[in-house]
């Protein structure tokens, strides 16, 4: 655990603390591109931007519509993690970071839903986010694509040469997908699996920080590519008429991106070098 990690932490403890929330007992969740972590002995998850906080400025903005989004499906009795009702949800700000409150909610820990599962499930999620009043960005995602290459062109993190070929494939992969002319709408942003909760009650959706609007088929390539099971099977669970190959503009999308944030969170922990450049190798094959 580094000195961002560890600050993080600290934040969390220091700001539920301000509103009278004592926590004797913090236990990280998860510690990646957010740090996530369980008040205990309260039901209150902290969620501290991070690694992201170092590409998206300011974070809370990225964590206020994750907040508005959970929030929004919550009223409406839609499965998701909602907000804390045991202190301000947020975001706060406290030693530079940007964090919010969560409800702790029991789960199986280690769980992986199945695209039975998640299939079904995500169809019944974009029919709900049709509602949604807020604004949002287009396809968000990738689209901060090259303001996270100008960060990371300053940290000397990836070589000229590479920074070069991923800029190349951004500007190929967005201008097919504009061609494309399909319908958009409000999407989660970031549908795999990992980011539902198996409860005694069924499974619930988290983490909407990359929320947007676009075409569903950005969420089917993040679910169907995630899933490891057939790629079409995993989008015959979903239903609808939507075609495999209409999604490969947007496999092509999200292996960019995963590249790009290989890389970055590379710079954090050392143990995702190798996955980062395997990506990175995907990336200069196509564009180099």
């Amino acid at each position: 655990m580094d000195d961002l990690s560890r600050r993080a932490i600290a934040s969390a403890v220091a700001v539920a603390n301000s509103f009278g929330l004592h926590c004797d007992d913090p236990v990280v969740v998860a510690d990646g591109s957010n740090v996530l972590v369980h008040l205990r002995p309260t039901p209150v998850v902290a969620r501290v931007a991070t690694t992201t906080g170092l590409v998206r400025k300011p974070a809370q903005d990225w964590l206020t519509l994750d907040l508005d989004l959970a929030g929004f499906l919550a009223a409406k009795s839609f499965p998701v993690v909602p907000p804390s009702a045991e202190l301000p949800p947020g975001p706060h700000l406290h030693d530079g970071l940007a964090l919010t409150f969560w409800e702790f909610v029991e789960h199986e820990a280690g769980y992986v839903a199945t695209v039975a599962e998640v299939g079904p499930l995500l169809q019944e999620l974009h029919g709900a986010l049709r509602a949604y009043p807020g604004k949002l960005r287009y396809l968000s995602p990738f689209s901060e694509i090259p303001r996270w290459l100008d960060e990371v062109e300053r940290w000397d993190a990836i070589s000229d040469e590479d920074l070069a070929i991923l800029r190349r494939g951004f500007f190929k992969i967005a201008a097919e997908i504009h061609e494309l002319g399909v319908p958009r709408q409000p999407l989660h942003g970031d549908a795999h699996k990992k980011n539902l909760l198996k409860t005694s009650c069924g499974l619930v959706w988290t983490d909407f920080e990359d929320a947007c609007r676009g075409p569903i088929e950005w969420d089917l390539a993040c679910f169907v590519r995630t899933s490891g099971e057939n790629r079409e099977n995993a989008l015959a669970s979903y239903g609808g008429a939507v075609e495999l190959e209409s999604l490969s503009p947007f496999f092509e999308a999200r292996d960019l991106q995963g590249a790009i944030w290989g890389a970055i969170l590379s710079t954090r922990f050392a143990d995702r070098t190798e996955r980062a450049e395997e990506w990175m190798k995907v990336c200069r094959e196509r564009y180099g």
